[in-house]
């Protein structure tokens, strides 16, 4: 696999340290494009990747990537990957994928259309600790699942892709997402109502929020987040006949109690300095995008294109409920 890394941010520079957890002969990065060359050769000259960019065009038709990783601010995904996919592209696209749902299934459309691999890069999915907990929660050992109560507070507002409308930022985009998608992960449904309370800031974007979700047999999640204070970082999933507790930051577990009983599951081991908790665990959702890619695989099992769009479409609707209620009053 070789990968394009359309960016070269934090979180690219934790990608490529999580790579080097793997076999390098199948795993090799050969391009790299930001705006800013001095970002991109940096980060070129630290992971020997041979060609810099700073280009989309030119990026774009190299013909010695056979991958994208996309992981700019939020709103430029959608037109990245639409330039990406329009190149014959596989793309690999930071979450959340896009700013709205109608962006979303414009990216999936092209993606179909043009038979190339495309997922959202909800590397959560990828965690041998949810690999664990989707068969545990399969096979019934806690009961049918009634409840899910899952908090996300990170104080990251100083940070412009965050803070800035411009950027694509807000909480829901950036932190929230991740409570979303463990709501879908755990429910595999749309939920019925979605009711939500929040702040907006000054700066135009969500700031903090309270989701209630409801299903259709009357299961429940409960799910908060704030990018304004640090906080709860963990979840628990109540069935009728037990419960889990996901240890914190719970998008990127290494542990996990079912009914009181502890179990781990370490991250990949590395030596390399991450900006990010447990970045190192990028190396699972990178092999198997790999794996995906390998079988001819358009999207992937794990996280879908119908699951995608499940949750941008909750992002959507508790983002209008928000802006509603700012504006009357």
């Amino acid at each position: 696999m070789r990968w394009g890394l359309c960016s070269a941010g934090l979180i690219a520079n934790d990608f490529c340290n999580a790579l080097h957890c793997l076999n390098p002969s199948e795993h090799k990065i050969t391009a790299v494009v930001s705006k800013s060359l001095e970002k991109a050769k940096k980060l070129a000259d630290e992971f020997k990747i041979p060609n810099v960019y700073t280009s989309y065009e030119e990026f774009a038709k190299d013909p010695n990537i056979d991958l994208v990783y996309l992981s700019t601010a939020n709103s430029f995904h959608h037109p990245l990957s639409i330039l990406m996919l329009n190149n014959g592209k596989p793309v690999l696209c930071e979450k959340t994928c896009a700013c709205n749902t109608k962006q979303t299934q414009e990216m999936i459309e092209l993606a179909k259309s043009k038979k190339l691999f495309f997922m959202e890069a909800l590397w959560s999915n990828f965690f041998p600790a949810y690999k664990a907990l989707r068969e545990i929660i399969d096979s019934g050992t806690i009961g049918k699942i009634r409840y899910v109560d899952a908090a996300h507070f990170y104080d990251l507002f100083s940070r412009d892709f965050v803070s800035q409308k411009s950027l694509g930022g807000g909480g829901l985009l950036c932190t929230a997402v991740y409570v979303i998608w463990l709501a879908r992960f755990v429910f595999k449904q749309d939920p019925e109502t979605i009711t939500a309370v929040g702040t907006i800031a000054d700066t135009g974007v969500d700031q903090s929020g309270n989701i209630i979700l409801t299903y259709k047999d009357g299961a429940r999640a409960s799910l908060s987040y704030s990018v304004a204070v640090n906080g709860r970082r963990d979840a628990y999933i109540y069935g009728t006949k037990g419960k889990i507790y996901i240890h914190p930051p719970f998008w990127s577990a290494s542990k996990i109690e079912v009914n009181g009983e502890e179990r781990e599951f370490p991250p990949p081991k590395s030596d390399a300095k991450y900006n990010y908790p447990n970045s190192a665990g990028l190396a699972y959702e990178a092999e198997d995008v790999r794996l995906c890619f390998e079988k001819g695989q358009l999207e992937c099992p794990a996280h879908t294109h119908s699951d995608t769009l499940s949750i941008i479409k909750v992002i959507d609707e508790v983002r209008r409920q928000l802006e509603e209620t700012h504006q009357k009053n």
